[in-house]
């Protein structure tokens, strides 16, 4: 426990300046009441920095920071650093000798070429190719991988793999060991990202961080922690994130937040992944869209295209083979921004080919973005369309995404 002076000096170093910038408005993305709602390690100390707490994907989380805007704060990722609390997703750990082999049946991914401390993005489907999340996999070893999943999708992914952990373990692929999966309950998990992330971090480290190129991971001392930090994120940016122990979270964290670090909300989070072309589960992704519909199929590894016995690969395979009936692509929209549901008319003829599933107003790139899903055959970049903004048709471009160049650290 902190006292008050140190609270006083503690909060003074975290907050980010002050900004009248907007916020993006995630009452759509609430999934229970606040009495139901869980709490991530790191409450207190959002409160203690002036959070403004809402709900999201079952938990209460930050939005943002004293009277920080978005703006302000999206900016300062980009141009400095922002740390972010994502301890609401959910961390494992699958261990046993087929645990691969489980893995590549629940995935269509090639985790078997994988080399150990490296992570790939992949997605679990059910049994029509349907995405059921999407996943971060990272390989410590062929019988040990640690993985992360979405927290809206908590209940759904742990009834998931409980259900076909108890298949596997039965069947006569398990004779040659069982898998065993431990849920890492009470982690907390920061991301700290931005251009100035890395020389941040390493002068709280003995460890060369220019070893740990874009999707790779390792062990790291941190004054005294030692700590699975894995270099990725979901900005678009050069950072990191970082799993920490329950009893060690508040104060990791701690050491993460003085300047130029400035603490970060959903806020920031959502317009930064927009600009980077990630996707939100449950606004660009859910059980009824394919990887191939989802401009995913670089997930699916090369040779698992044709010969891969995962779950969903009849659905995957087919739209694979005779083309998916929609993709997912993004907009430069013009006038007002396009939301979530927004839909979607060919130019000039007014024939509706689909919706919007996030947009907003680019803070980097003084634009209005969105990314949705059309008709095949209205995907390619420049296809002028015509999206329905509060009863007003806009014109809109399709435009390739990512809409910002990245910034990952490849060596």
């Amino acid at each position: 426990m902190c006292t008050a002076r140190h609270l006083v000096l503690f909060r003074s170093r975290c907050r980010a300046p002050r900004s009248l910038a907007g916020w993006t408005n995630f009452r759509g993305l609430a999934t229970s009441t606040e009495g139901t709602l869980r709490k991530t390690g790191l409450y207190d100390f959002h409160i203690n920095n002036d959070a403004k707490m809402v709900p999201f994907a079952g938990y209460q989380m930050p939005l943002a920071y004293g009277n920080v805007g978005q703006g302000a704060s999206h900016a300062h990722v980009r141009t400095d650093a922002g740390l972010f609390d994502v301890g609401h997703m959910v961390q494992s750990n699958f261990r046993g000798r087929t645990a691969t082999a489980f893995l590549e049946w629940l995935t269509p991914s090639s985790l078997t070429s994988l080399t150990p401390y490296t992570s790939t993005l992949s997605v679990l489907l059910n049994e029509k190719g349907g995405i059921i999340d999407d996943t971060v996999i990272t390989k410590h070893s062929e019988d040990a991988y640690y993985v992360v999943t979405n927290a809206g999708r908590r209940d759904r992914d742990l009834t998931w793999f409980k259900e076909k952990l108890e298949e596997w373990n039965a069947s006569e692929h398990a004779q040659r060991g069982k898998v065993e999966h431990e849920i890492l309950e009470d982690w907390g998990l920061v991301a700290l990202q931005g251009p100035a992330a890395a020389q941040y971090l390493q002068n709280l480290t003995s460890f060369d961080l220019r070893e740990l190129t874009f999707g790779k991971s390792a062990f790291v001392p941190i004054k005294g922690f030692n700590l699975h930090v894995a270099r990725g994120g979901y900005t678009g940016e050069d950072g990191f994130e970082i799993s920490i122990p329950p009893s060690q979270t508040t104060d990791v964290t701690k050491l993460l937040c003085s300047a130029p670090v400035q603490l970060a909300g959903l806020g920031a989070r959502d317009s930064l992944r927009l600009e980077a072309g990630m996707c939100l589960y449950g606004n660009d992704l859910d059980e009824d869209t394919t990887p191939v519909e989802a401009g995913l199929t670089w997930v699916i590894g090369k040779e698992r295209k044709e010969t891969g016995d995962f779950i969903g690969a009849e659905g995957v395979r087919k739209h694979l083979k005779d083309g998916p009936p929609r993709r997912r692509v993004g907009f430069i929209v013009d006038g007002a921004p396009a939301r979530q549901g927004a839909q979607i008319y060919s130019s000039p003829q007014k024939e509706l080919i689909g919706v919007v599933t996030s947009g907003i107003p680019s803070p980097t790139l003084g634009k209005n973005i969105a990314m949705g899903y059309v008709k095949s055959g209205f995907h390619k970049k420049g296809t002028e369309v015509d999206i329905d903004v509060r009863n007003r048709l806009r014109k809109a471009v399709v435009s390739p995404m990512p809409f910002m160049k990245p910034n990952y650290w490849r060596g």
